[in-house]
């Protein structure tokens, strides 16, 4: 194994779940521009659905998982406020103009989207700006805010069962009142 890549088998398995979740998410329509855009429009529901379902479902395995005595390690990132908040507003701004996130824009690049991949070569020119700025970075921006590795649960001494289950009661009880409305190409 040399310093740039992982041995074979790791780069198989990971090349084989990329694939895995890209075409999930194509079926599940969230790697289409218009569906992107019209979340941000409040007219397609479909992306908030598929991450809030994700979000439930994982948060209530992981956490069962744990309270049965599963010894499966959280890897929380630790909270820089300002660092966030730039960060939130990067992706979201890009988000918007591009239609895609990173994830979405591959998958879209796989679903023979051509507009994407210069959405994604973007992203890794970005990827690369902020790599080379990152000392700088590190030093002026990143610990601005810092408040450790926190998760609302522990902030607020309760069970994350006791969030979970009401959002995902919630969740059941919303999502079909949003209907999957058709997506139609934005306006100028």
């Amino acid at each position: 194994m040399n310093a740039w890549f992982a041995d074979p088998t790791t780069l198989l398995l990971g090349s084989l779940t990329g694939l895995v979740f890209g075409f999930l998410l194509f079926k599940g329509g969230v790697a289409s521009f218009d569906v992107i855009v019209n979340q941000f429009r409040l007219k397609d529901f479909t992306v908030l659905k598929v991450m809030l379902t994700a979000i439930i479902v994982g948060g209530l395995c992981i956490y069962s998982m744990r309270a049965m005595g599963m010894d499966i390690p959280l890897h929380v990132k630790g909270t820089e406020l300002l660092a966030n908040t730039l960060g939130g507003l990067i992706f979201g701004v890009g988000m918007v103009i591009l239609g895609y996130c990173p994830g979405t824009g591959v998958a879209a690049i796989g679903a023979g989207s051509r507009h994407a991949i210069v959405g994604v070569l973007g992203m890794l020119v970005g990827a690369g700006i902020y790599a080379e700025m990152y000392p700088w970075l590190n030093t002026h921006i990143l610990k601005v805010g810092s408040i450790g590795k926190v998760t609302i649960p522990d902030q607020i001494g309760i069970s994350p069962f006791v969030l979970l289950v009401p959002l995902a009661i919630g969740a059941v009880l919303i999502m079909p009142r949003l209907g999957r409305k058709q997506s139609s190409p934005p306006t100028a």
